[in-house]
């Protein structure tokens, strides 16, 4: 999982106390997710966990991306997105686009009509268009109405404390 460092014009003090906060949230388990959208360069993706739905009628989700990602331009802007929801076997797909190469090439993507760019091997997948768009501190505030969407059983990739681990179906 991509984790932006720490501003480097903050004293010793408050970067100690950010360290802190960061491992205080660490303690909340997350699901692990990928986002893409096209964009100019072709499809695009960032893995993210702070996925969660909003409203089941409208089909509302939602999703954060911090104002200092090299990818914050793309998806700000973007008026279509899929949101992944990745099995316990991605460890390497959720790694690659946390910190790696963030473009997909033909073959790694499906469409369905003229959606946007989906992850053939997702446990779930939501189409979304853009419904709203909120400045929030730092991070940006995604929120998408759901056009389309499937799922399928399996474990699930989590993150807790900075390591991935799985969420088992009981």
């Amino acid at each position: 999982m991509s984790i932006e460092p720490i501003p480097e014009h903050l004293s010793q003090a408050e970067a100690e106390e950010a360290s802190a906060y960061r491992r205080a949230l660490g303690a909340f388990a997350t699901g692990v997710c990928v986002v893409t959208a096209d964009t100019a360069d072709g499809p695009m993706g960032i893995t993210i966990n702070s996925f969660t739905s909003v409203s089941l009628n409208p089909r509302l989700v939602l999703w954060c991306i911090d104002e200092r990602s090299d990818r914050w331009p793309v998806f700000a802007a973007a008026n279509h997105f899929a949101i992944h929801v990745l099995p316990a076997g991605d460890r390497e797909l959720a790694a690659r686009f946390a910190k790696g190469v963030c473009t997909l090439s033909e073959g790694e993507f499906t469409r369905v009509g003229e959606g946007p760019p989906g992850l053939p091997e997702a446990l779930a997948r939501f189409d979304c268009a853009a419904h709203d768009r909120i400045q929030m501190g730092d991070h940006m505030i995604l929120v998408g109405r759901v056009e389309r969407f499937s799922g399928s059983d399996g474990e699930a990739l989590t993150y807790f404390r900075g390591r991935y681990g799985r969420a088992v179906e009981s």
